[in-house]
């Protein structure tokens, strides 16, 4: 084949990786809470745990670090991961039945994004928003 011939690249998905104190407590949480399919591998050389929802997956590895300190306490503003989705509202009433905690409830941003936040179990604030204009 010629040059003419070559596949286009293009970047398709992005893994949001979360190091995390304790791997079967996080794990438990997103399961539980955010209906996450876990796959764990924690007899390898660097264990961690897959958690799969959808399009969307997480990679939880072991952190040394006892706490976790989320962006915005590192760098003072700031998500730790966001996602994007379709029918997010249905996402959103999911989390408010599991008691979830909201940070931000859903709402249309001044850039046009219906979105809310999130706080995880290791503190970290997690937005799952759509483009609607």
């Amino acid at each position: 084949m010629g040059m003419g011939h070559l596949m286009k690249s293009e970047l398709l998905h992005s893994l949001l990786i979360l190091p995390v104190p304790d791997l079967n407590a996080t794990s438990s949480y997103y399961e539980e809470k955010l209906s996450f399919k876990a796959v764990k591998y924690l007899d390898v050389n660097q264990p961690h745990i897959c958690l799969y929802r959808d399009l969307v997956e997480i990679v939880l590895t072991k952190s040394k670090l006892s706490e976790i300190q989320p962006n915005r306490v590192i760098h003072g503003d700031g998500y730790d991961g966001y996602f994007t989705g379709r029918n997010i509202e249905n996402i959103y009433n999911e989390c408010l039945a599991s008691d979830v905690k909201m940070v931000k409830h859903l709402q249309m941003t001044d850039y046009g994004n219906s979105e809310f936040v999130f706080e995880d179990i290791d503190n970290r604030w997690i937005c799952i928003g759509v483009k609607k204009i």
